[in-house]
């Protein structure tokens, strides 16, 4: 529904078509693109007259269901960042502009929680940015999940640009630019801090892009990152999919993507400095998210870690009697994770779950 016209054009009309039934949702997402592109002219001259610079950007990145998501929202409280609000992130051509104006009507639109995963939402929650971007430029796994008969084709042009020109990859970097951009213009002097699970494979194109930035890298026991991912994609694609979809293709993409991330990242990060790169082990951050925070912070060169370290203790506080969801490991399932993602499962001394 953020979406401009011409990506959403282009997205549909070479994603196999959509049934009668969702026609309405599609015509109703066109309408409201339609609608909004004076709104987005002033939001781009907006941002023209602002002389706002980029500070270098530090990124979080893991596999998704890995618990990037928490390690995100804690950092955030740290109210030293920029990071992508969820009106960024659903009207990213417009939300210096219609954001502002209309925050009253959709704090009140949000959900409560996430439904993948029960975390709650409000309007200061930090969002990843891929649904951003999915709704600036083509390349992106997330139009797999509006039209799963394309999902591994979208899968693999939005997560590893597999089979595209350079001019397809460029327009994604200036889409990010811009995006990022209209982050820094509506938070001044503040790092951009984003979060987004894609981004574990593209280490090599942002540092590109932003020479000076920084990583974090989080991850967890795969044996469990699997079952989550099968919960993960079931829900979205039950909440986004604008076409019929089959659980059969999850798995099978699961097992492939994940060592092929995990390999790019490894590749990536290979000559960063600690002072630029540093790794968490997910079960150690849930045990201890203070001690691993101040980590991040030591480790990265990063300011201030004692005067908002409250601020941490009392986000802490306030969602400890959030529960994660619980998942079976059958033996089956062990076996198909280890056999594809050994290299990782050994680096890092994980065994199945109970």
């Amino acid at each position: 529904m953020g979406c401009d016209l011409k990506t959403l054009l282009q997205v549909s009309s070479s994603s196999g078509g959509v049934p009668l039934r969702y026609v309405p949702h599609l015509s109703l997402a066109i309408t409201a693109a339609f609608l909004r592109r004076p709104l987005a002219a002033l939001d781009y001259w907006r941002l023209k007259r602002c002389d706002a610079e980029i500070e270098p950007p530090i990124f979080i990145v893991g596999h998704w269901r890995s618990g990037t998501t928490f390690l995100y929202e804690l950092l955030c409280q740290a109210q030293q960042f920029a990071y992508v609000s969820p009106f960024a992130t659903g009207l990213p051509w417009e939300f210096l502009t219609l954001g502002s104006l209309l925050r009253p009507v959709l704090t009140r639109a949000l959900p409560k929680d996430r439904f993948i995963d029960g975390v709650t939402v409000t309007p200061d929650s930090p969002q990843e940015d891929e649904i951003a971007l999915a709704n600036m430029q083509a390349l992106s796994f997330y139009h797999g999940l509006y039209f799963p008969s394309r999902l591994q084709l979208h899968f693999n042009r939005g997560v590893f640009f597999d089979d595209c020109t350079p001019d397809q990859v460029g327009q994604w970097q200036q889409s990010a630019a811009l995006f990022f951009q209209k982050l820094q213009a509506e938070n001044s002097g503040k790092p951009l801090l984003v979060k987004n699970p894609v981004y574990t494979a593209r280490v090599a194109l942002l540092r590109q892009m932003y020479p000076a930035a920084k990583f974090i890298h989080i991850y967890r026991n795969p044996y469990v990152v699997f079952q989550s991912m099968r919960n993960f994609y079931r829900k979205l694609l039950n909440q986004l999919a604008l076409q019929p979809f089959e659980d059969a293709a999850i798995d099978e993409l699961t097992l492939q993507s994940y060592p092929r991330m995990m390999t790019a990242l490894s590749n990536d990060v290979a000559d960063l400095p600690p002072e630029r790169y540093v790794e968490l082990r997910f079960e150690d951050f849930e045990q201890d998210p203070i001690a691993q925070v101040e980590l991040i912070y030591r480790q990265l060169g990063l300011i201030g870690f004692d005067a908002v370290r409250d601020r941490f203790r009392q986000y802490l506080e306030a969602n400890r009697r959030y529960r994660k969801n619980q998942y079976c490991f059958p033996p089956e399932d062990n076996q198909r994770v280890y056999d594809h993602w050994r290299p990782f499962i050994d680096r890092w001394g994980y065994g199945p779950e109970a």
